[in-house]
């Protein structure tokens, strides 16, 4: 494809994953034309939801039309509330030839048990299997040429991106501590979220079963690894990033850790690995994700730090898409981060 050839909608654009897709969107070399959909802010400029972009020209939301956001478009986000997307499926994909994004958690896991243990029941269930999980770190190159991309979810590419290079010598149950800024929790305003609640505080939540631990397991399950991973959220006092610790039981034959997670992603130009524990400053507003890992005995502890809003939604859909399409993987992706943030 040509320089700014290809035209791409965002349904949902007035959330925080549809305001960073906005955002890098608008700056993609491959992007010729971007329009934001929205049912609560139509006929508003995209500044009224996302000051910071109160200085891209000749943009405002449209009320929510799916079937004509797919007609027009090349590449389709989906940033709406989960649940949401698999109710307009069936409409969206009309044209088979649109690249489709989804970035809530309505087709990351295929197997429809487990999906519904942890979401109910699914008003799409045919259209699970057609959908590649884009954990776009991992699958790279594999992801060329596909039409249908269900992004994963925040906690599980901190946490899955930890696990994948021990995948081969899991021999037990791993356990991730995870702590997350108040974005995680969408824009919507909750009490968990307010920042006289927020600041200041650190506390678990869902710690019996988060929706993440779905789809981490079940991509394990796709990888046949030898065991199952607990999440254990917590809720920190920023506003954007994910600091993830793993605890890893695998076999002894195990070589050096870092040496694991170096081979692991020596083809990969979003993860970084460090001889000392990564801070989650250092990439906070990028697309980038820090590992380490050390061992003692059969234990591993690797630590993971993202940008939940870009690597972990908007920069790693976009990631996928630069692959799918066959564009340089790193376009529109490269910029630095934000210090002090």
């Amino acid at each position: 494809m040509q320089e700014g050839e290809i035209k791409v909608a965002v349904l949902g654009a007035a959330g925080y994953a549809g305001g960073e897709l906005l955002r890098l969107l608008h700056q993609h070399p491959k992007v010729g034309a971007v329009r934001a959909f929205s049912s609560s802010h139509a006929g508003q400029p995209l500044s009224a939801a996302h000051p910071s972009l109160i200085h891209v020209q000749v943009a405002e939301f449209e009320a929510t039309a799916p079937k004509a956001a797919a007609e027009w478009a090349d590449v389709l986000f989906c940033a709406l509330p989960h649940g949401e997307s698999q109710t307009i499926i069936d409409e969206l994909l009309t044209d088979n030839t649109v690249l489709f994004i989804d970035l809530a958690a309505d087709f990351r896991i295929a197997d429809t048990n487990r999906y519904e243990a942890y979401y109910g029941a699914h008003t799409a269930p045919h259209r699970l299997g057609e959908f590649t999980y884009g954990l776009a770190d991992v699958l790279g190159k594999g992801l060329a040429g596909a039409t249908r991309i269900a992004s994963p979810g925040c906690f599980a590419t901190a946490c899955l991106l930890g696990l994948y290079p021990f995948v081969p010598s899991l021999c037990g149950k791993s356990v991730c501590f995870g702590i997350t800024g108040s974005t995680g929790s969408g824009a919507k305003p909750k009490p968990s979220t307010h920042h006289p609640a927020r600041a200041h505080n650190l506390f678990a939540y869902e710690i019996d079963g988060h929706r993440h631990e779905a789809e981490i397991n079940h991509q394990l399950a796709q990888w046949q690894a030898n065991g199952q991973c607990r999440l254990l959220p917590h809720s920190g006092p920023f506003v954007r990033g994910i600091h993830a610790t793993l605890s890893l039981v695998c076999e002894e034959t195990l070589g050096d850790s870092i040496e694991q997670l170096h081979d692991a992603y020596a083809a990969s130009p979003f993860v970084r690995v460090y001889d000392t524990p990564p801070q989650l400053a250092a990439v906070v507003g990028t697309n980038f994700a820090h590992l380490h890992a050390t061992r003692h005995k059969r234990e591993v502890i690797v630590t993971c730090v993202i940008d939940n809003l870009v690597k972990g939604a908007a920069g790693q859909a976009i990631q996928s898409m630069n692959l799918a399409l066959g564009f340089d993987e790193t376009a529109g992706l490269t910029f630095p981060g934000l210090f002090p943030c």
